[in-house]
C-alpha cells in the first residue's frame, strides 16, 4: 500500500508523486522516475537513529528530516532563499532536494540527516518563493485564453518547475512560454476533470 507525507501543508503519496503546490498551495503529481536532472551531491545520513523506524510514526528517520527540513525553508527561514523543491523516494528513506547552490544548506541538511537516509542535493537557480509567486501569476490567467486552449491546472512539480496542465498543448506552449518565459514552465497535456 502507498504511504502518504506531509510536507508543509501539501500531502504526496510517496513512491507515486512528490510535492509540489498546485495553484500555490496544494499538492501536485510527479512520477518519481522523472526527476532526471542530474545529481549535484549525494550525502548519507551519519547522525545516530532516533527511534521507530516504521514510516507515519513520528520518530521516522525521514519524516524528522523533512520536518527540520520545512522549519529552515518556511516564511523567512534561514535557508528560504535557496530551497526550491523537494521529493520522497520511493523507497521512503530518501529524498531529492532542489536548491540553489549554498554550502551553508547543504552542510545543515547532510549534518542533519540520520542513518539510513539518503539525501540527493539537485542545483536550481530559482527559489520556492520566486517559483509560487511565478505559479501565482498564471493562475490568475486561467480563463485568459479560453477559446484558444483551456488550461485545466496549475502547479509546482517538485522539481523546480511549474507545470501547466492544458487540453491542447501543441497551441498553449509557444503562447504561454511567450507570455510569463519558457525556463521554469511545462506545459503539458491534462485530461477534462470529472465532476462527481
Amino acid at each position: 500500500m502507498d504511504k502518504q507525507v506531509r510536507f508543509r501543508g501539501a500531502v504526496a503519496v510517496v513512491g507515486l508523486v512528490v510535492l509540489g503546490a498546485v495553484q500555490g498551495s496544494a499538492s501536485g503529481a510527479q512520477t518519481v522516475e522523472a526527476v532526471s536532472a542530474p545529481t549535484a551531491k549525494v550525502c548519507v545520513g551519519k547522525q545516530p537513529k532516533g527511534g521507530d523506524e516504521g514510516y507515519g510514526s513520528p520518530n521516522n528517520p525521514l519524516e524528522r528530516l523533512l520536518t527540520y527540513v520545512e522549519k529552515a525553508v518556511e516564511g523567512k527561514g534561514r535557508h528560504a532563499a535557496v530551497y526550491t523543491a523537494l521529493s520522497v523516494g520511493d523507497d521512503y528513506r530518501s529524498t531529492d532536494i532542489y536548491r540553489i547552490p549554498s554550502a551553508a544548506f547543504d552542510e545543515d541538511i547532510c549534518g542533519t540527516a540520520e542513518q539510513g537516509v539518503t539525501v540527493r542535493l539537485h542545483d536550481s537557480d530559482i527559489n520556492e518563493q520566486d517559483l509560487s509567486a511565478l505559479a501565482d501569476r498564471i493562475t490568475d490567467d486561467m480563463t485568459r485564453w479560453d477559446g484558444t486552449f483551456d488550461m485545466r491546472s496549475v502547479g509546482l512539480d517538485g522539481m523546480g518547475h511549474v507545470r501547466v496542465g492544458v487540453d491542447d498543448p501543441e497551441t498553449a506552449e509557444s503562447i504561454i512560454h511567450e507570455a510569463y518565459g519558457e525556463k521554469h514552465i511545462r506545459v503539458e497535456y491534462m485530461p477534462q476533470a470529472e465532476l462527481q
